[in-house]
């Protein structure tokens, strides 16, 4: 069986012959199954949202591959590959129009990849569809469907845009640090709901994450990053057993040196 989400080799470097050249991925290769949900931790500077971008295809990677569900996408742009991933950015108001109401929002998302055409109208039958996923979140955004989006707190928009980025089941989906922005009670919401969309349409999912409890607690296997290689990929039962203390433990054995970023470790 084919992964749904393979890197081959990965390499990128910033300003290359130059003072500030910077390489951010060193050959990376990594294999997602299908419905794998996997977080990914590392310090500042570590690869991390480079490996997330490569993906996603922002930038154009210097070597190595990429494939999404069997189809190699290396050379496509973003635009080209955005029928295949949904993704969730840190801030709260990037996946969202603000003046629009929720439905309104949701049926843009569900005509994502599809020729629109003039008539982008919420029907009924959206609406009922709709109010079921929103149910899902448990934030009460299924009786307030006609209210404006700019009037929703950052949590309740961040698990929209969740919604809105998985309505038309992506083959991957990128998480960057989408709880980041939000105080650690509504944090802890937004990720539950996570879970939820992500287990009940077995969606193969990369989760990039500021916080080790988080990295441990969710997903079925946690990868670690350093310097712009991974240098851990922890699965199964032994991932269950983790915990903070185990995991700067072996980091410190995988990398040589101490974990300094004291964001990831306060959560």
């Amino acid at each position: 069986m084919a992964a749904m989400l393979s890197l081959i080799n990965v390499r990128k470097t910033f300003n290359p012959g130059t003072i500030n050249e910077k390489k951010a991925l060193k050959g990376i290769s990594l294999n997602l199954e299908e419905g794998d949900f996997v977080t990914v931790i590392g310090g500042n500077g570590s690869g991390k949202s480079t490996m997330l971008n490569a993906v996603a295809g922002v930038w154009p990677i210097d070597g190595g591959k990429i494939e999404i569900a069997g189809q190699d996408v290396t050379g496509l742009p973003d635009y080209r590959r955005a029928s295949l991933i949904g993704r969730v950015f840190q801030d709260p108001m990037t996946g969202t129009a603000a003046t629009m109401q929720i439905d309104e929002n949701m049926a843009l998302a569900d005509k994502r990849g599809r020729s629109r055409g003039l008539g982008w109208g919420v029907t009924a039958e959206d609406r009922d569809r709709f109010r079921e996923k929103l149910k899902l979140l448990d934030l009460g955004l299924d009786d307030r469907m006609t209210a404006k989006v700019g009037l929703l707190s950052g949590g309740q928009r961040q698990a929209l845009t969740l919604l809105m980025a998985t309505l038309r089941k992506p083959k991957v989906l990128l998480l960057d640090e989408h709880t980041a922005a939000l105080d650690p009670k509504t944090a802890e919401k937004v990720l539950a709901a996570t879970e939820r969309v992500v287990n009940r349409d077995n969606l193969t999912t990369l989760m990039i994450t500021h916080n080790m409890r988080d990295a441990i607690t969710h997903g079925n296997r946690l990868i670690m990053m350093n310097e712009g290689h991974i240098i851990l990929d922890i699965a199964g039962e032994e991932k269950k057993k983790l915990t903070v203390e185990d995991l700067l433990q072996k980091f410190s054995v995988a990398s040589g040196e101490e974990f300094a970023d004291d964001g990831a470790l306060l959560g």
